[in-house]
């Protein structure tokens, strides 16, 4: 039986591993709200605040390590959200610990790395896989776009409410 042609969602020959910033969002399968609640603050200038649930305590627990094992990324800005997770990662210096081929696979990526042992790291610790098995990345262009990028990630819980009511 021939498989279906998945969609390719990353940018053909471009090297995940060079310096530069990337958005990425991993999402739980089947979007079930796993991670966190979007609370609700009871002040005027009270924003929504993000209670995180068991999964969610692990997946920033993981989000935090990583950031401190790797030299070469750094998790910028981060927002557990019920379903899914934004990260603005930084790649500092274009080298990963395990070098990327020179026929780039991105699979090999220092982004797709980074993704993969954090999904792997939580779901040792859960016991199964909460996670989809692809994820949605894009690349950041300039200033302006890592800007807005990390406007983005902040108000996501703001964003939440509004489509949740």
């Amino acid at each position: 039986m021939d498989l279906p042609n998945r969609k390719q969602n990353r940018l053909q020959d471009f090297d995940y591993s060079q310096n530069g910033a990337y958005f990425v969002t991993i999402c739980v399968k089947d979007r079930k709200e796993l991670l966190s609640n979007v609370i609700v603050g009871t002040g005027v200038l009270d924003c929504p605040q993000i209670q995180l649930l068991k999964y969610g305590v692990v997946a920033e627990k993981y989000i935090n390590q990583l950031n401190d094992f790797y030299n070469d990324i750094s998790v910028d800005k981060y927002v557990i959200m019920p379903d899914h997770i934004h990260l603005l990662l930084t790649i500092i210096n274009g080298q990963s610990r395990t070098p990327v081929p020179t026929n780039i696979n991105n699979r090999n990526s220092a982004v797709a790395k980074f993704v993969s042992t954090f999904k792997r790291f939580c779901n040792k610790e859960y016991g199964e896989n909460i996670w989809q098995p692809r994820y949605y990345d894009h690349i950041i262009r300039n200033q302006e776009d890592y800007n807005e990028t990390w406007e983005y990630i902040e108000n996501n819980p703001i964003k939440w409410i509004e489509t949740h009511k």
